[in-house]
């Protein structure tokens, strides 16, 4: 496929229709997505309203919290991650907290030796209802994603799906663009940010040129290697400034999601 057609690739938006709970751990605080599975009550005051710099109001709320749910929906369980099964009316085959094991199984006190390493959250509750089923009479079965520990990268800004990549390979910019859909119409490819945390906890801001590197007019270096917990931002026409996505009330989580799991 022709890399400049797909960065240009039209913007496309939308909201998930139905929500499934999503309780994840973000340094300290919790962000939840609410679905009739589970009605998890959302920290107050987590609909945030912030105006960007061209008067353009960006509901941090939805903006992070499909975000977050489509990770939630996407994301293939691994050795530490921490997660709860819930079966209603039966607290003795619950878990509220259990980490999957280097080999990528979790204890059941019902079934035993579970695999579940490569499962998205909603694969595995189908599974446990499957396999509970053989004892229980129509067990009503939920589970969680409490901590998602695997290398993360955030790709925000004007990309066709803004949102959480997991490092399952070494990514350079230009991959972490195009495995978000590309850059929008309005999206300028000779405007990327990469926001780094270093260890000591300041943030380093990288440029890097898309345009040149598409042109092949770039340095094999100026297409930057990504480390986990690195944050790609695409900057947009004037409605979408940088600063914009920086002021989201709740960029700061957003970060701090991203950095769990960092090696």
């Amino acid at each position: 496929m022709n890399r400049n057609k797909l960065l240009d690739s039209p913007k496309s938006f939308g909201l998930a229709a139905a929500l499934m709970v999503v309780a994840l751990v973000v340094g300290g605080q919790q962000v939840y997505a609410q679905t009739p599975l589970d009605n998890a009550q959302k920290p107050s005051g987590a609909i945030v309203n912030s105006p960007s710099p061209a008067g353009e109001t960006l509901n941090d709320d939805e903006f992070f919290r499909d975000i977050y749910q489509e990770f939630y929906n996407t994301y293939r369980l691994g050795p530490s991650d921490e997660i709860a099964i819930r079966v209603t009316g039966q607290p003795d085959y619950t878990l509220e907290k259990v980490k999957v094991s280097p080999t990528g199984s979790v204890y059941h006190p019902l079934l035993g030796d579970l695999d579940v390493a490569g499962l998205t959250i909603p694969q595995l509750i189908n599974r446990l209802t499957k396999d509970l089923s053989e004892y229980l009479i129509n067990p009503k079965v939920s589970a969680s994603l409490i901590e998602a520990n695997s290398a993360k990268i955030g790709v925000l800004g004007d990309v066709i799906h803004p949102g959480i990549l997991v490092m399952n390979r070494p990514m350079n910019v230009l991959d972490a663009i195009i495995a978000s859909g590309g850059i929008t119409h309005t999206g300028s490819k000779s405007g990327v940010t990469v926001l780094r945390q270093t260890r000591d906890g300041r943030a380093q801001t990288l440029k890097v040129n898309v345009k040149r590197i598409l042109e092949g007019k770039s340095q094999a270096e100026e297409n930057i290697a990504l480390q986990a917990g690195d944050t790609v931002i695409v900057h947009g026409n004037a409605k979408k400034k940088l600063d914009a996505v920086l002021s989201l009330a709740g960029f700061g989580g957003f970060l701090s999601f991203i950095s769990l799991g960092k090696r």
